[in-house]
């Protein structure tokens, strides 16, 4: 998305959109023609190539110019053989979200997990879904796309770890079964649900989920659990206190 919450001013040409993109996940930086040809074209670039960039980059400063209004001049810049996109640090939603996630692991290390929570939560409000996800691949578009969307995870696994710790496991249940479902293979989901499960006072499944993760891990990559999540399933199986929900707070 390209918006001021009114004028849209994402290009309709897939190659258009494909060059905005490019220079979105590059913001700021200086982006050479050559890398731009690269992008769009690979090894088989036409041989208009030069006014056909020129013509896509004139179409987005055209729309773009619908945003920026006076007082911000040209968002889109020549510099010599490249091109600049110049957008402040809160004009994009992936500089937020880095923002909020920066504040919410501060918040962790100094113990306050419901502030950090809370910051986790607000960078993750921040997704609207796949990441670009109507634009065509490119070598860096696809390397953004993997490394916001692994992040994004990450993040997500750390804001359910904060929850936990705040005695949260009942309303994480749910939630995490939708996640182990979507992730049938991957580990601290489902230990995160046998956490939940088993402090709900649900061990019998929390034990199963152990159960279906070892089969499925066995069937389809030929491994077993890791030693971390072994050493889990026998903490539930034993009742272990270090698995006992936490104190809470009463004043």
């Amino acid at each position: 998305m390209a918006t001021d919450g009114v004028v849209c001013a994402v290009p309709s040409a897939p190659k258009s959109r494909q060059l905005l993109a490019l220079l979105m996940i590059d913001a700021g930086e200086f982006v050479p023609v050559d890398r731009c040809i690269a992008e769009l074209w690979s090894a088989d670039p036409p041989k208009t190539v030069m006014s056909t960039l020129q013509t896509y980059v004139f179409q987005i400063r055209r729309l773009l110019r619908a945003l920026s209004g006076a007082d911000r001049g040209e968002l889109l810049v020549t510099r010599k053989q490249g091109y600049q996109l110049l957008l402040a640090e809160d004009d994009l939603d992936a500089h937020l979200f880095a923002a909020a996630v920066l504040a919410a692991r501060a918040a962790v290390r100094a113990g306050d997990d419901l502030r950090g929570s809370a910051e986790f939560e607000r960078a993750l409000r921040l997704w609207r879904g796949p990441v670009l996800a109507d634009v065509a691949p490119s070598p860096s578009i696809t390397a953004f796309q993997v490394k916001l969307t692994e992040h994004r995870r990450g993040v997500l696994e750390q804001r359910i770890e904060a929850d936990l710790r705040l005695g949260r496991h009942a309303e994480l249940v749910g939630e995490l079964c939708a996640l182990a479902e979507a992730h049938p293979t991957h580990e601290n989901t489902h230990a995160q649900l046998m956490v939940a499960l088993h402090r709900c006072g649900r061990t019998a499944e929390s034990l199963r989920v152990y159960e279906r993760l070892s089969s499925l891990l066995g069937d389809q990559l030929g491994m077993l659990p890791s030693p971390r999540l072994q050493r889990l399933r026998e903490a539930v199986r034993t009742a272990d206190a270090v698995l006992a929900p936490p104190a809470l707070s009463t004043g």
